[in-house]
């Protein structure tokens, strides 16, 4: 199966009518914005509402960013093979845990969350291409399209960014230092590449 944007939008339907057959929310986890998400070696997450931030070492000892997970994605120790491997909610978020042995029994949870652990793959490809540039702003730039692409909402002025990312984390993403990241951004928009709306949402044409 060829897995299109169409295809995926449907197994979102798909899987949240799923989920709130089966579990009714009973299962539903409230974490705070910046709060740490215990991970279990038998068991995934399933994010619900809200985004998490999955995270590694770089080999400085600095934190690199490696996933931005969104509803309704999963992540979870049996879907990588990182380590260290850390999550947390760059939101205030609700989480579903799921033991990986009841989504391996269950052919129609596994079939719907398949889409989703393939963005999750395509995501993860994003990141190591945006590694792959030599030059920081460049980048830059290219983190900001796969923002635009997995957290954006269009608007009249632009893609709205959905979350706010601090200067540390977009240095957290690409492999550079705060100070950069703060120069290149005002670079950017004097170039009007991008712009903030009145909640300093970042806005991208």
């Amino acid at each position: 199966m060829i897995f299109t944007p169409s295809i995926v939008r449907s197994d979102l339907t798909i899987l949240k009518a799923l989920l709130e057959g089966r579990y009714h929310g009973r299962r539903l986890q409230t974490f705070r914005k910046g709060q740490n998400v215990p991970l279990h070696d038998q068991d995934i997450w399933l994010v619900y509402r809200g985004v998490v931030q999955l995270t590694t070492l770089y080999p400085s000892g600095d934190e690199a960013i490696v996933g931005l997970v969104s509803p309704l994605m999963p992540f979870g120790t049996p879907l990588s093979t990182l380590h260290p491997y850390s999550a947390s909610t760059l939101t205030e978020a609700d989480l579903m845990r799921l033991p990986w042995s009841e989504v391996n029994q269950s052919p129609e949870l596994m079939e719907c969350l398949l889409g989703q652990m393939v963005r999750r793959l395509q995501q993860s490809e994003a990141f190591s291409a945006i590694a792959s540039h030599r030059r920081v702003e460049d980048r830059l730039i290219e983190f900001l399209n796969l923002l635009k692409r997995e957290l954006s909402q269009p608007t009249p002025q632009g893609h709205r960014l959905t979350i706010r990312l601090t200067h540390q984390h977009f240095a957290n993403a690409i492999g550079t230092t705060r100070v950069t990241v703060t120069r290149l951004l005002g670079q950017l928009r004097d170039r009007h590449l991008l712009d903030f709306d009145t909640t300093r949402h970042i806005l991208l044409p």
